[in-house]
Formats: structure tokens, sequence, C-alpha cells
């Protein structure tokens, strides 16, 4: 005989819900103890609002009309009213991690419509911050009411600063670090050359019977005090499959727009063109709620709307965020950006800059940029730092970024 552990089956019966009690009561033995507690009866009510029960808005779990048993249907019911909501979001907070909770309460917008979570200020306090939860309320905005607004602005405003702060050091590190070459640059600029520090340094190698100083190293100024060296443009595909790229890649803007060694373009675009450049360097909660994700795409329409914002080739890095299926003109869209890197701009496609980074993409456009070598890759948001300081320092952007995959791939 095979002993059955309790708590294996008490696992089982919150998984499966209601319809697998009494299957799951048999295989546990004669006993017939409740395979729940108080507690796991609450929590199990929780996921039943969610999980169980057919349709979708006013669906089983959520229209507040129970089943009436609960053998046959896990529908808790939360209904139309706020106090069933606000204990729902509180049993779930309390019984759930905070990464579950996350994924529960995105299932109840997009699996329930229960989008009065959203447009309740009681109740969206409640909420917890996640870059899921923005997305929704960016895609939401136009539909959130009056009474709802500066709650929604008070929980995009943690979650912006949250990912400000695991962001910015990295990235300013990255930038400074790549342009902060005191008295030590290696490239040669006889308007950058430090005469006075290559005389003094020098003097131990003067030639007595030549009467020459033979320098065994040249100095030249730090080249980084030098106000906007480096352009740097990151065009957004707003597309709703690519909210969370939408979220981070603006963000990564408005940490760029303030370096005064960086002159930052934000671009966002579907099927039109939005400069979001101005609203990255004040306020990035503003810029967030500037963006609507959803519409088509027409990468090709925001390439020629970028393309005067690059002066000095050379100096300019381009990161297009987009998961690369054109709506517009394909082979126009290719060709800008095989030009655009031919001409020496430092050329990515970031397929997914997401926590996963994993990218659902076109593969054939994909495939074609990199022959051309434009690397196209997913990145996680703490990465981005690494690949801004390569481009800086002049390394293989492609090189890079199989680098980058392969380290993402052995953890």
């Amino acid at each position: 005989m095979t002993t059955v552990d309790p708590e294996q089956v008490r696992r089982w019966r919150l998984i499966l819900g209601a319809s697998a009690e009494q299957k799951l009561q048999g295989a546990s033995g004669p006993q017939g103890r409740p395979l729940l507690n108080d507690e796991d009866l609450l929590m199990d009510e929780a996921l039943a609002a969610i999980y169980e029960g057919e349709g979708t808005g006013s669906g089983a779990g959520l229209s507040g009309q129970g089943s009436g048993n609960a053998s046959k249907s896990r529908s808790a019911g939360l209904g139309a009213s706020s106090p069933r909501l606000a204990k729902w979001l509180g049993d779930v907070r309390h019984f759930f991690p905070p990464d579950v909770v996350s994924v529960i309460q995105a299932d109840a917008v997009e699996r329930k419509g229960l989008t009065q979570l959203l447009f309740e200020p009681e109740l969206l306090s409640q909420v917890k911050p996640d870059i899921g939860m923005v997305a929704t309320l960016m895609s939401l905005r136009g539909q959130i009411p009056e009474r709802t607004k500066e709650t929604a602005r008070t929980l995009v405003r943690e979650v912006v600063d949250d990912i400000m702060k695991r962001l910015e050091q990295d990235l300013t590190r990255a930038v400074t670090g790549a342009l902060n070459r005191r008295q030590h640059s290696p490239l040669p600029s006889l308007s950058g050359l430090d005469w006075g520090a290559t005389i003094r340094k020098n003097l131990k190698h003067y030639d007595q019977e030549r009467g020459l100083l033979i320098p065994e190293k040249v100095y030249f100024f730090d080249r980084a005090r030098k106000s906007k060296e480096w352009t740097v443009i990151l065009d957004i595909d707003q597309s709703g499959s690519m909210a969370n790229s939408v979220i981070y890649a603006s963000l990564v803007g408005s940490i760029f727009a303030s370096m005064p060694s960086l002159e930052t373009k934000v671009v966002a675009f579907d099927t039109e063109v939005v400069d979001l450049s101005e609203q990255c360097a004040s306020d990035p909660v503003d810029m967030l709620f500037g963006i609507q994700l959803g519409g088509g795409t027409d990468i090709n329409k925001s390439l020629q709307y970028c393309e005067p914002f690059i002066t000095e080739p050379k100096k300019s890095i381009f990161i297009l965020v987009s998961d690369l299926y054109e709506g517009g003109n394909r082979t126009e869209m290719i060709r800008r950006l095989k030009e655009m890197h031919e001409s020496g701009v430092k050329t990515v496609c970031l397929l997914a800059l997401s926590d996963d980074g994993v990218p659902s993409y076109d593969e054939s456009v994909a495939k074609k940029l990199a022959q051309y070598g434009i690397p196209c890759f997913g990145c996680t948001p703490d990465k981005l730092a690494e690949l801004i300081e390569g481009a800086l320092k002049g390394m293989d952007l492609q090189q890079l970024a199989d680098r980058m995959g392969q380290s993402a791939k052995g953890k």
C-alpha cells in the first residue's frame, strides 16, 4: 500500500478546485477528515473567483451569483460591490507572495474583465503596484474616470520610482564609465591634445644629444566633458504586445535624458508617431500616460521621422524596440535600417525589453537585419547597461549581443 501524504492531497485540492474534492477525499483514505482547513478555504475562495466558472466580465466567479454547489464550481462571487472586491484583494495579498499576487491581479482583469479594480479609488489603492498593472492602466487610460486618475497616477509613480531606482545607477555608471576617459583617451585628436601634461609627464624621456622630447605616451583632454557628445534615439513600438517593453524603454529614455553627455530622443509609434523627448526629460509618469498601447504598426514611418535626429552617425546610437511585425512598408523599413547601420550609427533592435527578455517576433525580418550586421535580440533591463557601454566603447554589437544571449541562457 502506498502511503498518501495529506499535504500533497491538500495542495492538489487547491490546484484542482472543489470539483476534485470527492475523488481526492477517496484517495486520501477513509478517515473522512476535511481536506482544507478554514484558512485554506479562504485561499480556495480567492482562487475560485478567478480560475473557476465560465465566461468573462460577469462570469460565474465574479458575478456575485454563487452556484450554491461548491462541488460543481468554484464560484466565490466577488460581485459588483466594493466590499467584496476589497476583501478579495486583501485575501490575495495575505495568502500569496508578491509575484503571484501580480499574476492573479492581471488574470482578474484579463480573464474576467474585472476593470472595477482600476476604476474605484478605494480598490485601486489596494492593488499591488507592478509593471503589468501599469500596462493595463495605460491601455485603459481613456476610460479611467476622473475620481480615480490621481490614485492611478500614484500607483504608476510607485512602479516608476522602483524601476528608476533599479536601473539608474547601472546605466549612469555605464555611460560615464565609457565616456569619462580622464587624461587617458586612446583616440588621437589634435584639438584634444593636452600639451602641458604630455610634456610634463615625458620629461624623463628627453634626448639631450638630439635636443628632442620623445614622448612615451601622449595625453588627451577628457572627452566626456563635452556636453551632448552622443545622440541616443529610442524608437519604441507601442503595439499592445510590447506593453512591458514600452514601459521599460520609456523609463530608460528618461534616465538617458538626465545625462548631460547624451542628446536623448524618445519616440513611440503605432501607425502614427509621437515624440516623447520633452516629456521624458521632465516627468516620466506624464510620459507614460502619453503613450497609447495598441493599434497597428508602421515601423518605416517612425524610422523616417527619426532620421533627421542623426547629425553625426558615428556618434549616434539607434535602438529600435519592436517585435518587427511591420504593417507598413517592410522593404523600406529594412532599407532604412541597413543604410543607418552602414553610415556608422550603432544600430540595435531589441525584440523585447522585459523581465523575462523572451521575445515573440518576426523571424524573417530579424534574420535579414542580422545578415546586415544589425543585432536583434531580447534583453532584460539589467543587461541594457552592458549594451550601451559596449556601444559607446565601440565594441562589435553583434558579438556583444551573442555573448549577452549566451549569458542569459546560462542562467
